[in-house]
């Protein structure tokens, strides 16, 4: 079955056309049901924002620290790398599986300590600061053990293929744990460039608290940045075992312009916004104009990265035109999710107001909006400028706010299902997520082996809920009329990705200080505002 495998996290490309078919029957049988009382009450941002970092505590591989508070989980993968020699321990499992897939672990970390340097403030002020760094180094701990010379990268450990014929909790997983490099002669260009901006961001994290710490992690994103550059070619062509799963169809020259931004925010460095200027136009960032960000497209949130850089450097002309013309590209993606451009140059949005890109795991590109135009609202605020759309004249930064907060209160309960989409939070949430570890016995309350059909029979297919809730993740939501099957099999809709919560930690930060300002200039700007646009 040939399914748009970019774009959606899991990618069970074995699953049968019978599966598939039924659940569109059922998604279709479905009747959006009114607005309930979830959907009319007060978000609650500060209790999204904790739950959305608990989530990564789920997520975690390795052995587990003794401040781990979620409880259903415990140490697992032990040995990885051990087969190569290297140790590989540690890192993030992607999603409902148990396989850790190098790029979009690295887009989560980039987009975590992103929102850590724009509303770190806003984190400390809620408690969770601290939570929040634990989620990064957790990641960033990973890749310096990953990165193990200058030009070799570990990218993958465990295959997706053989993951997915089993359905066993990580503690007790069978599977192959192989693991996956790029190196000179087996090039990774868009890895090794997301891991660069990874460790490049949370360089800017940890400069303050931990200073050495950040210093190493910049000169691994330096090694790696050169790595990327200088021996260029797709991952998913060196590992392909990555191919079916998280292919890079953008190519790799959005993830060295990305990378290189990184590192010019990083480190001031002129050598690396030079890059992005002299490679603008052959590496599609001053021509690429998008409207979608996510793990595998970069365009936007680097173009957006380079039009809210310092500005007080002062360029030649050549290069003034070269960073409105990025500026532009940006605009226009945030003005497309906004549906302020003219004519179909805007993203479609669902009935409820929810920006809809594609059927598999929509909300991963809701959630990255929304943390865009997060990011631009307030440059402009800082900036005293409003934004220029085509077909909405100028837009204000708190409209533009408005808007992120529609999407994010459609999130967490306030749409036509009634249902919140962050697991956990609260009256109505999912309660049969596509989780291993979640659908199966906690470790704790079964210590005995659950083995590879076993978990087929006897968990993935009951009716009931998870025995485990797992709190803080987005799942991937709706489909394009608001409908929504809280059903295992529904992957599609069910499963949740590291990704689609990290990028809005920092949404949910920045929030949680609006509710606290005396005034709320958005009242206005409800869902039912957005469904009539």
């Amino acid at each position: 079955m040939k399914k748009d495998v970019n774009h959606y996290c899991n990618h069970h490309q074995h699953r049968s056309i019978l599966s598939f078919i039924l659940i569109q029957i059922t998604i279709i049988a479905a009747v959006a049901a009114p607005f309930s009382d979830q959907s009319s009450s007060v978000p609650d941002y500060g209790d999204a924002l904790s739950k959305s970092l608990l989530y990564f505590e789920s997520q975690r591989s390795g052995r587990l620290p003794h401040g781990q508070r979620v409880n259903w989980r415990h140490h697992s993968a032990l040995l990885d790398g051990l087969e190569q020699g290297v140790d590989l321990v540690g890192g993030y499992y992607d999603a409902g599986d148990n396989v850790k897939f190098g790029l979009p672990m690295a887009f989560t970390i980039t987009m975590l300590s992103w929102g850590v340097i724009e509303y770190g403030d806003d984190m400390a002020a809620a408690g969770e600061y601290h939570h929040a760094l634990e989620a990064i180094k957790w990641g960033t701990d990973y890749f310096v053990k990953a990165h193990t010379s200058p030009n070799v990268l570990w990218v993958q450990v465990g295959d997706g293929d053989t993951d997915h014929y089993c359905w066993q909790r990580p503690e007790d997983m069978a599977t192959s744990r192989r693991a996956y490099k790029v190196d000179e002669k087996n090039p990774g260009s868009e890895v090794a460039g997301e891991t660069a901006a990874a460790m490049a961001a949370a360089s800017i994290v940890f400069r303050r608290t931990n200073p050495h710490y950040a210093h190493l992690l910049l000169q691994h994103a330096q090694q790696l940045f050169e790595f990327g550059d200088k021996y260029r070619g797709r991952y998913h062509e060196s590992v392909k075992a990555a191919k079916g799963f998280y292919p890079s169809t953008s190519g790799y020259n959005d993830e060295l312009l990305w990378a290189a931004l990184w590192l010019y925010k990083a480190t001031t460095n002129q050598t690396y916004l030079n890059y992005a200027l002299q490679n603008a136009h052959h590496f599609g960032g001053a021509t690429w104009a998008v409207k979608e960000f996510s793990w595998d497209i970069k365009y936007a949130g680097l173009q957006l990265l380079a039009s809210t850089r310092d500005e007080t450097t002062r360029h030649d002309n050549h290069s003034r035109n070269i960073l409105e013309t990025y500026r532009s590209k940006a605009e226009y993606y945030l003005c497309a999710n906004l549906n302020k451009n003219v004519g179909n140059d805007n993203v479609q949005l669902t009935p409820g107001g929810l920006i809809y890109i594609r059927q598999w795991n929509n909300l991963q590109y809701a959630s990255s909006a929304a943390f865009l135009l997060t990011v631009y609202s307030d440059h402009l605020r800082s900036t005293n400028r409003r934004l220029s759309c085509s077909a909405g004249g100028h837009v204000d930064p708190s409209e533009i706010l408005g808007f992120v907060r529609s999407q994010v209160d459609y999130v967490l309960g306030k749409n036509p299902a009634g249902t919140s989409y962050l697991v956990g939070y609260g009256k109505r949430y999912p309660q049969r997520v596509h989780h291993r570890g979640a659908s199966t016995a906690s470790y704790k309350s079964h210590e005995g082996f659950i083995g590879c059909v076993q978990g087929y029979d006897i968990w993935y297919r009951k009716r009931d809920p998870n025995p485990n809730v797992l709190v803080g993740a987005v799942v991937g939501g709706p489909d394009e009329k608001d409908r929504f099957r809280d059903v295992r099999e529904n992957h599609m809709q069910t499963e949740a990705c590291t990704y689609n919560t990290a990028a809005l930690v920092g949404v949910f930060a920045r929030l949680n200080r609006l509710e606290e300002e005396e005034d709320d200039p958005f009242d206005e700007y409800s869902s039912s505002t957005i469904a009539s646009m």
